[in-house]
This record gives structure tokens, C-alpha cells and sequence, in this order.
């Protein structure tokens, strides 16, 4: 655990049991108080983080912005399911998807992929919500929802092939646990770079969501149950240009101030 900048080696603990608590910010603070800071974090600190997800299922929110909006329309437009993303922007009940287990999600450092049966593909950075089992928002992480443009606009119907498949997720670096909510003027910012030059730069902020966190939790724990909880990515409001596409090596960085610097690397494919 860390907390102003000091680490704190939490042992014997279960982690699906410790981040399932509607009362995980007091129980942090309780067994931090109780801990003595590392005195050599480093050692304890690899280059590659492990995503913090136990098993826990990952899902996630479409078209909460308006420039993913307009994004979905522009993909799919060809192949007539324009109008479902601008229905739904509108519509009272959210799009809520699967995304991924832990077994296809990757940490801070972690390579994720682009599916070799797709020619347009980007990352999409997420505020990501940790429910407990009881639908409670305790935590906060980074998502990267990695998505197959092409996949997607050749039919609405095949969003689970270009969401869902191997590498598809990032989360990370740890979970942010706080006593109040995430402050929704908080910026979400995304840089890509290929060969070690900037090839996009993107900004947005939560307040620009039309959905709460809350309405989102509310709907996906409306007729599913998570006994560990679950992690619940909440869309994105930031879409590269439709001539670009990611390429193995390129290096995608997603920055949410509070929460810290999600890295990953595109595989080699």
C-alpha cells in the first residue's frame, strides 16, 4: 500500500477478500496504521506491475461521452447501425458490456494487443470503478479499453469480437481508495508514442461524462451479482482520428492525476 509517498507491505491478506468491503477506505487507513513504511521501495517495486484485479470480471460503459458518440456513429454509419449509438447516448438505460477477466487484463508496463484480424484499432482510457459485491463504488483505477474500430463498424453486433479477446484490457498502476468521491472536474489525459515521437495527444475531463458513476454501478448490479465485486470501466471522451490506428511497439500512456500513470506497450502482433 501507499500513502504520501511511503509504501507499506500489507502481508497475509487475501486480495479478492481485502478490496471486497464497503468500508475499504477504513480498512486501509486501519492497517496502515499498524505498519511501518518500507524502508528500501524499490526492491519491492518491478518494472511490470500485476493489474490489481483478483477475480473479479471487468466490464464496461459505451457511448457516455459525446465524442465516443460520434465516433460510433462515423465507424458504422457504412453499415446502417449508425443511429443505435445516438439512440443510446439519448436513452435512460446505459450500453454495459463485458470486457475481460484477469487472465486477458495486463498491469502498468504490460503489453496489450490489437487482434491480427483487424486494420483499425485504438486504446480508449477509462475511469475505472471498483463496486464491491454490493454495488458500492470503493476504488478507482485506469482503464485502457482497447477496442477494434473495423471489427465494431462492420455490424453493432460484433462489438463483443472487437472489445473482448486477449490483452484487450489494462488496469492500473493500483487502486486509489479515498473517504469521498473523485472529483468529476478531474482531467483524463492520453498521449501515444511511436518510435519515441508523439503521434497523439488527447484531452478530456470527467465532468464531460452524461452518465454519474453511480447511475452506471446502479444498472450493471441491476440483475448480475459479483460475490468479489467487480471493475466497471465508464466510457471514454477521447477518440484518436479516424486515420489512425495503433502499431506493435507503440507505447500508450493514460494519466488521471489522483490516480497516477497507466503505461502500456502495443505487442508484436
Amino acid at each position: 500500500m501507499e500513502q504520501k509517498d511511503q509504501f507499506f507491505l500489507l502481508e497475509n491478506e487475501d486480495w479478492d477478500t481485502f478490496i471486497n468491503d464497503d468500508d475499504l477506505f477504513a480498512k486501509a487507513q486501519a492497517r496502515l496504521a499498524k505498519l511501518l513504511p518500507i524502508r528500501r521501495p524499490e526492491s519491492y517495486l518491478p518494472t511490470h506491475l500485476l493489474p490489481p484485479i483478483g477475480t473479479q470480471e471487468v466490464w464496461a460503459s459505451g457511448v457516455t461521452y459525446f465524442n465516443s458518440k460520434l465516433a460510433r456513429q462515423e465507424e458504422s454509419k457504412e453499415a446502417g447501425g449508425g443511429d443505435f449509438y445516438a439512440k443510446v447516448y439519448l436513452a435512460d438505460r446505459p450500453e454495459l458490456f463485458f470486457k475481460a477477466t484477469a487472465q486477458r487484463t495486463v498491469g502498468q508496463g504490460g503489453k496489450v494487443r490489437i487482434r491480427r484480424d483487424s486494420t483499425w484499432n485504438v486504446p480508449e482510457p477509462e475511469l475505472t470503478l471498483l463496486l464491491s459485491s454490493s454495488g458500492k463504488i470503493v476504488g478507482y483505477t485506469i482503464g485502457n479499453d482497447m477496442s477494434s474500430r473495423s471489427i465494431e463498424g462492420e455490424n453493432p453486433l460484433y462489438l463483443p469480437q472487437a472489445k473482448t479477446y486477449d490483452g484487450s484490457a489494462a488496469l492500473g498502476p493500483g487502486i486509489l481508495v479515498r473517504e469521498h468521491p473523485i472529483d468529476m472536474d478531474t482531467s483524463v489525459k492520453m498521449d501515444i508514442y511511436r518510435v519515441g515521437k508523439s503521434v497523439f495527444s488527447g484531452q478530456t475531463r470527467l465532468s464531460e461524462m452524461k452518465r454519474q458513476p453511480e447511475e452506471l454501478a446502479a444498472y450493471l448490479y441491476r440483475e448480475c451479482s459479483f460475490p468479489k465485486g467487480c471493475f466497471l470501466m465508464t466510457g471514454t471522451g477521447i477518440v484518436p482520428r479516424s486515420d489512425f490506428t495503433l502499431v506493435s511497439g507503440d507505447r500508450i500512456s493514460i494519466t488521471i492525476p489522483p490516480i497516477g500513470v497507466l503505461e502500456n506497450v502495443v505487442a508484436e502482433t
